[in-house]
């Protein structure tokens, strides 16, 4: 059992002006966290959760995993405490280790950004927000269909880094050849359903396809949050990892560095208005271009 291929997108989104989301991508290791905080402070909570989990790549087991988002806690915390600015700031943090001689896949998991299972054509989810609607469903006085209008189904009651300590949910899952993991944050499932992430997994056929799908359709929605998406799939065949990463150029943390030139993932900069907005750009430099030679030829010719 081995890691296949894999697919990373980051997507500041349609209504937002910066990107909060923050990963870790450095196989057989994931991660996603969703920054929260007034100003740039959810940023801030992303980054340092992403750095604490980046410095140790390859966790042990459950435990170990535990220990890297309890870590990450602290320096969120700690952070508050020194700059006033942040005070309160926190994240949401979901993080996978692939144990591929174990056949397991190890989760870590605090707040609502998800983990994912798409298996024989089913998507599962895999992990349970940690959000006040789910509390209202598991109580009875909510729908999961009531649950989905709901206007506070964005609220967490719990996060990393808004207190000294952290509890982190922490369990196993047995990997099977053909399994499609996927680990993202709530602009994705805030925009679609679980059916249609499912559609949208079985049509597009390859991780990166179907992590481009699931962005543009999250934007098409109306892309109200950062989107941050990241597949990889599960083999018993030797198969060349493929990465297709969009990644925000101020999130350096969200790539690792290549050891080969010729493995380097293509790394672009996107913000919600896709390639047409760049197109545009070009038309209007060359417009200005033109204007200014004919004022030019225009002078000569007086």
């Amino acid at each position: 059992m081995r890691i296949g291929r894999t697919a990373v997108v980051t997507d500041t989104g349609r209504r937002r002006l910066g990107n909060e989301d923050a990963y870790v991508f450095r196989p057989p290791f994931f991660a996603i966290a969703d920054g929260m905080g007034g100003a740039r402070a959810g940023e801030i909570a992303a980054g340092l959760a992403a750095a604490a989990l980046e410095e140790r790549a390859e966790p042990q087991g459950a435990e170990g995993i535990v220990a890297l988002i309890e870590e990450a806690n602290r320096r969120i915390w700690e952070r508050s405490l020194q700059d006033p600015a942040t005070a309160g700031m926190g994240t949401t943090l979901t993080a996978t280790l692939v144990d591929a001689e174990a056949g397991v896949i190890v989760i870590g998991h605090v707040g609502d950004s998800r983990a994912y299972l798409y298996r024989g054509g089913a998507l599962e989810q895999l992990t349970t927000d940690h959000s006040l609607v789910v509390e209202l469903i598991e109580s009875g006085v909510l729908t999961p269909e009531e649950a989905e209008r709901h206007p506070q189904r964005s609220a967490i009651t719990r996060a990393v880094g808004t207190e000294p300590t952290v509890d982190v949910d922490a369990f196993s899952v047995d990997a099977e050849a053909g399994d499609l993991y996927l680990i993202c944050s709530d602009g994705l499932t805030d925009m679609l359903t679980a059916g249609e992430v499912e559609a949208i997994l079985e049509k597009a056929g390859d991780p990166s396809r179907a992590a481009e799908a699931l962005v543009a359709a999250a934007n098409a929605r109306g892309g109200e949050d950062n989107i941050t998406v990241v597949l990889f799939e599960m083999t018993d065949v030797e198969v060349p990892s493929e990465v297709d990463g969009v990644v925000d150029a101020e999130a350096p943390l969200a790539e690792p560095e290549a050891t080969d030139e010729q493995d380097a993932p293509a790394s672009l900069s996107r913000h919600g208005a896709g390639p047409g907005g760049r197109v545009a750009a070009i038309l209007f430099l060359l417009a200005v271009c033109g204007l200014a030679v004919l004022l030019l030829y225009w002078g000569i010719r007086r």
